[in-house]
């Protein structure tokens, strides 16, 4: 056995039984199902270019370079979707570097144009967040209108909108518990007025136990990324609305946020960033003469004062 270990800390182990190892690891430190799936995924690209049996001490910077022009040359993935492959097998390469199994080498990513998707437009929102009649309207037209504005409230990415529970809204302080985030770390954030008003009006006709997720689906089970995504795209298009992205409720929110002179350390914290290189990149784009410690925005909030009560009949 110690000879065994010896050859492992000379490097002599494979590739395969050293990307198992560190999986092993992100799951004792109990990543998201999300990002231990999206490393599998990494890595089962990278065995397309790279024998997983070859010993890891084989590695250099050489590997990691011919592993982009690999993906440049046999895929049609921009920069960015490339970087999103490499960012996990170079989480795997220094994984290596500290167990000693390859020798430490520097890492960088292939340099991308860092681009914002424009938002939707004031028009767009007035269509999408347009209460419909509650009298006519289906349970799912109704759920979409207040995930929306969920969403316009909160900035939350959908992963952690499906995971909201009834439980987690604190309608007395006014404050919602986020559990399932992108790096894993609960966060408390603020609820705001409008968005209080909705999800309460909404919680008596979902009804529901504390456990229970806020958004269900007709027979009250958790929805998922992919139904989300269809549904609102549905909503959207009903509504007149040729942009159908969920994640740009995420960019409505932060252009707002900053073009209101709202804090930055706040929006990287509400946000859920674990640092503020993209926050900085909205800044970049959406940010003129900010202030440090302007007062807090909030998106929805100011939306909906400068809008009226209107309602529209919905079809079934």
């Amino acid at each position: 056995m110690q000879t065994i270990l010896m050859e492992r800390d000379m490097g002599i182990m494979s590739v395969q039984d050293g990307f198992d190892k560190f999986m092993r690891v992100k799951k004792f430190e109990k990543l998201s199902p999300y990002t231990i799936k999206y490393y599998e995924g990494c890595f089962k690209y990278f065995k397309r270019y790279f024998d997983p049996q070859q010993p890891c001490a084989v590695i250099t910077l050489e590997t990691f370079y011919g592993y982009i022009e690999y993906l440049a040359n046999n895929t049609n993935a921009n920069t960015v979707t490339t970087n999103t492959y490499l960012r996990g097998i170079r989480a795997l390469f220094y994984y290596f570097m500290d167990e000693g199994y390859i020798k430490r080498f520097k890492i960088k990513l292939p340099k991308q144009k860092k681009t914002i998707k424009e938002t939707y437009s004031e028009a767009d929102l007035d269509r999408l967040l347009k209460k419909p009649d509650l009298k006519k309207c289906t349970f799912s037209e109704y759920r979409s209108w207040v995930m929306i504005n969920y969403m316009v409230g909160t900035g939350n990415r959908i992963r952690t909108v499906i995971n909201v529970k009834i439980k987690d809204l604190d309608f007395d302080n006014g404050l919602i518990v986020l559990s399932e985030t992108k790096n894993g770390k609960p966060i408390i954030i603020p609820m705001g007025n409008s968005l209080s008003k909705v999800l309460q009006e909404y919680l008596i006709y979902r009804k529901g136990e504390p456990e229970d997720y806020l958004f269900c689906d007709i027979h009250g089970k958790q929805l998922t990324c992919d139904g989300v995504t269809t549904v609102l795209y549905r909503y959207n298009r009903r509504r007149g609305v040729e942009k159908t992205s969920v994640h740009l409720y995420r960019h409505f929110f932060a252009k707002w946020w900053i073009m209101n002179g709202g804090s930055i350390e706040d929006l990287q914290t509400i946000l859920g960033h674990s640092s503020p290189a993209m926050v900085q990149e909205y800044v970049n784009i959406y940010g003129k003469d900010l202030t440090p410690n302007f007062i807090r925005y909030n998106a929805l909030d100011n939306y909906m004062k400068s809008k009226k009560g209107e309602t529209i009949r919905m079809r079934k």
